[in-house]
């Protein structure tokens, strides 16, 4: 057993699902004392209020210069995701590169003929207060997001730039459309992103919808969320995206499960997996596992216990991109997931499929990240886990940050 002072102390929780609690609504919401289940139920509101917050900033002031001859959008976590998300919405004719930079500062290259968003949910990222602060000293053109009456709300001002405001209210990775939309809006304003105000009403509507489709007293057998959640329950998930907005979903998923259920994911585009990483479906978690043993295991040791096998997510998006007039990248990108879920049904490796709905790109990525984000909270409720409190995150934290000089 753990002691005290070992650096575990707080952690709690089962190894083996129980998936009796997912059915006992007041018995998990005592398990969510934090609220990440009505956080996450807030998208569609996320998405209507920080569009509000993003017309009442003077984004004007970032076209007054003209089209930009880069764009680089600086955070760390889910705020970094954005970046990817505004890359993927903008598609392959964006007349000027989207730059995600995840470290602090900016590169090198910056200058004043490029537009830096600085992205953080708590206005104090490191990473994010880093670029503002190198965006204005560059001459850059500079917009940012974040906690109002923060840091970097701070540095905005200080360079006379737009400042975004959003409201902070659960951790940064239950906050991901509220801190994506002002990044599409203010690349909007640069004429880089055609995102129309009803894109941002069917996207809302849809993360609506699909937050009545995981509530939490809809039972299992009609809450996808839930299902998908003991579908993975004591496995090894790997999550894979048949196209660049669904790989981004993935690469979402595979954030939530890591921090909110704790459980080791890899996630990827199905393009990758196929030049190496399809051959883990032959491994000692795939097509091996019922042929694997421990050879110096004690006869009877375990023998109940269940093999730890992958489970293959895809998600996949048949969808065009306004900006693509060619079906053949989909056509292509299609034929590769078929052939993914062949390979992992020879393999015994069971497999989940999360398939993108709507018309433009944002409701699609939103079809493909609701359900995942659900089903990541009530993993982690099922091992007795509470989604919100990640003890390691603090911690780390805590380990990384200078310490006093008081205590030096």
């Amino acid at each position: 057993m753990a002691s005290p002072d070992d650096g575990t102390a707080g952690i709690t929780g089962r190894r083996v699902a129980d998936e009796s609690l997912l059915e006992d609504e007041k018995a998990m919401l005592a398990k969510d004392p934090g609220g990440m289940l009505r956080a996450t139920a807030s998208a569609g509101a996320q998405v209507r209020e920080s569009a509000a917050l993003a017309a009442e900033a003077n984004l004007g002031l970032l076209a007054d210069d003209g089209r930009p001859r880069a764009v680089v959008v600086a955070g760390i976590g889910t705020a970094g995701l954005t970046g990817n998300i505004l890359a993927t919405v903008a598609g392959p004719r964006c007349p000027v590169p989207v730059i995600g930079h995840r470290s602090a500062g900016v590169p090198g290259w910056v200058g004043a003929a490029d537009v830096v968003i600085a992205v953080s949910a708590s206005g104090r990222s490191p990473e994010a207060l880093a670029a503002a602060d190198a965006a204005a000293r560059r001459g850059a053109r500079l917009v940012a997001i974040g906690n109002p009456d923060s840091e970097l709300q701070a540095v905005a001002e200080r360079a006379r730039a737009p400042f975004i405001p959003v409201p902070r209210r659960a951790p940064a990775r239950a906050s991901l459309w509220g801190l994506a939309v002002p990044v599409l809006l203010a690349a909007r304003s640069l004429g880089l992103v055609k995102v129309n105000e009803a894109d941002l009403a069917e996207t809302a509507s849809r993360l609506d919808a699909d937050a009545e489709r995981c509530r939490p007293g809809a039972e299992s057998f009609v809450n996808p969320a839930k299902s998908l959640a003991l579908d993975l329950a004591g496995s090894v998930p790997i999550v894979w995206g048949s196209s660049p907005l669904a790989t981004v979903a993935a690469r979402r998923f595979a954030d939530t499960l890591a921090a909110n259920a704790r459980y080791p994911v890899m996630a990827g585009a199905l393009g990758e997996a196929g030049r190496g990483r399809v051959g883990l479906l032959d491994g000692p978690f795939g097509g091996l596992a019922e042929s694997t043993r421990d050879i110096f295991a004690d006869p009877g040791d375990d023998d109940d216990a269940p093999t730890t096998r992958l489970r293959l997510v895809i998600m996949r998006d048949g969808g065009l991109n306004p900006e693509e007039e060619a079906d053949e990248p989909i056509a292509v990108e299609e034929r590769r997931a078929d052939a993914v879920q062949v390979l992992a049904e020879r393999r015994g490796v069971r497999c989940d499929v999360v398939t993108a709905e709507g018309g433009s790109a944002l409701e699609r990525l939103a079809s493909l990240t609701a359900v995942p984000d659900f089903a990541s909270i009530y993993l982690a409720l099922a091992h007795g886990l509470d989604p919100m409190a990640v003890p390691a995150i603090n911690e780390m934290k805590e380990l990384s940050n200078p310490m006093p000089e008081a205590l030096q």
